[in-house]
């Protein structure tokens, strides 16, 4: 779909979508949403692309959210610099992405990229890797 402002909106949806009529489990739904909306949203912010793509598949033993685009990224020229960055309005999203999947994996090419997530679906609530670490300026 065209990267505009809504994209992170309808594609949380579509994921929402996939949950139900997949029947999976709600914490299922809840980790695809975070996840979808986190990716795609980089993608919105980030990545200068003019469209964003996302597939959600089984793969053994793991759901797995595959977020690509045709972006040209940019490498910070510096890391982040904690605490000093602590108070950014933005920037913690692929840690929540992080807190949610199992495994996650960035491919980047010369032009776009794609981020796979995957969920263990044996996993039972809680499997989240305690989220609220994505907002602690310390780890």
């Amino acid at each position: 779909m065209p990267v505009t402002p809504e994209a992170a909106r309808a594609l949380r949806r579509f994921a929402r979508a996939v949950a139900r009529r997949w029947r999976l489990a709600e914490h299922f739904d809840e980790a695809l949403s975070v996840i979808v909306t986190e990716l795609v949203t980089n993608v919105v912010l980030h990545s200068g692309s003019p469209w964003v793509s996302t597939v959600i598949s089984v793969r053994g033993d793991a759901l797995t959210v595959e977020v690509m685009d045709g972006g040209c990224w940019k490498h910070r020229v510096t890391r982040r610099q904690e605490p000093l960055d602590a108070d950014v309005p933005c920037g913690r999203g692929l840690r929540l992405v992080d807190a949610y999947a199992t495994r996650t994996m960035t491919h980047r090419m010369e032009r776009g990229s794609v981020v796979l997530a995957e969920i263990e679906l044996h996993t039972r609530p809680p499997f989240v890797r305690d989220p609220l670490q994505a907002f602690d300026p310390h780890l």
